[in-house]
């Protein structure tokens, strides 16, 4: 099979891999879509624990068929269409080994390119307000919200009926988000970064050296969910809001969906389709790229130039 092999500086090669077989509990799948998520570039990096290193092939999530089954797994799911979720990685590429309790129906007919731009994303930002609580009348601030997790956890809030307000990086951007049901856009490259509101919920995908500012624009008993990393990690004085706001009872949540159980998985994603199905929430895609163009999809995710899911067609 082809897939993508991490180099030791970073760096990403397409080439022939021994297509992988599954173990016991797991599932081999034949990868039709890959998402493309900072994930994988902070992986190449050397910025995340858990990816393996260099030889290894990057990827988080894939949509495809089910091929063939490890002991231990119902012989049903051969031939079934499914979201894979591969928090070992192993994405990019022709081929894929999932755990069978990571893998989740797909809608019959739907795009294997718009099933992954919902994906892992679609999980992280609505289990993310699940956490916290989102409710109808809300004011949830979300910091990059022209992101994957972004973009998808501003539908998710609206449709909870919450107020929205979106922080991204241009008026085109805001736009788009309006239309996917912000009702307040931020430009954080205008001359204010700041919104001169505060919020009952925060969604963070961003953190960085601003963390602390943000915590500061939260309403009494506001909850603060960090769900990324993409400008940085925060340094513990970002964290000093916590304490000086004591009497407002402000909470902070880290959450990763690696975390979370498999069957709250599952229910996740049951709420994420059904939401797909009343066109409460749309994928956006933003480029697909061959398996072989893996490297100017990684820059393009880093770059910051993508506004929704960036994927990689291997087949």
């Amino acid at each position: 099979m082809k897939a993508v092999i991490a180099g030791a500086a970073g760096d990403t090669a397409t080439t022939d891999a021994p297509e992988p077989s599954p173990a016991p509990g797991q599932v081999r799948v034949d990868v039709e879509a890959a998402g493309v998520g900072y994930v994988d570039v902070m992986a190449l990096r050397g910025e995340y624990a858990a990816f393996p290193g260099a030889g290894a092939v990057p990827g988080v999530e894939a949509v495809g068929q089910v091929t063939a089954v490890g002991p231990d797994v119902s012989e049903g799911l051969v031939g079934q269409r499914v979201l894979a979720l591969l928090p070992g990685f192993g994405g990019f590429a022709e081929t894929a080994v999932a755990d069978a309790e990571l893998v989740f129906p797909v809608p019959p007919g739907a795009r294997a390119a718009d099933v992954v731009a919902i994906g892992a994303n679609a999980l992280v930002a609505e289990l993310a307000l699940w956490r916290v609580g989102a409710a109808a009348g809300e004011r949830v601030l979300v910091r990059g919200a022209g992101g994957g997790i972004g973009m998808l956890a501003t539908q998710f809030a609206r449709a909870r009926g919450a107020e929205v307000t979106a922080v991204t990086s241009s008026a085109p951007r805001g736009e788009r988000l309006r239309a996917l049901g912000a009702s307040h856009i931020i430009d954080r490259t205008g001359a204010s970064t700041l919104p001169d509101a505060t919020y009952d919920i925060v969604v963070d995908t961003v953190a960085g050296p601003e963390l602390g500012k943000h915590l500061e624009l939260l309403r009494p008993n506001g909850r603060y969910v960090l769900c990324g990393a993409a400008g940085g990690f925060p340094d513990a004085a970002s964290l000093a809001p916590l304490l000086s706001n004591f009497h407002k009872s402000p909470s902070l949540y880290a959450f990763s969906l690696n975390s979370v159980a498999p069957e709250d998985l599952r229910l996740s994603w049951e709420r994420v389709m059904a939401l797909l199905d009343e066109g409460r929430v749309s994928a956006v895609v933003d480029q697909e790229f061959p398996l072989a163009e893996a490297g100017d999809a990684l820059r393009r995710v880093a770059g910051g130039k993508a506004f929704g899911k960036v994927v990689l067609l291997p087949r």
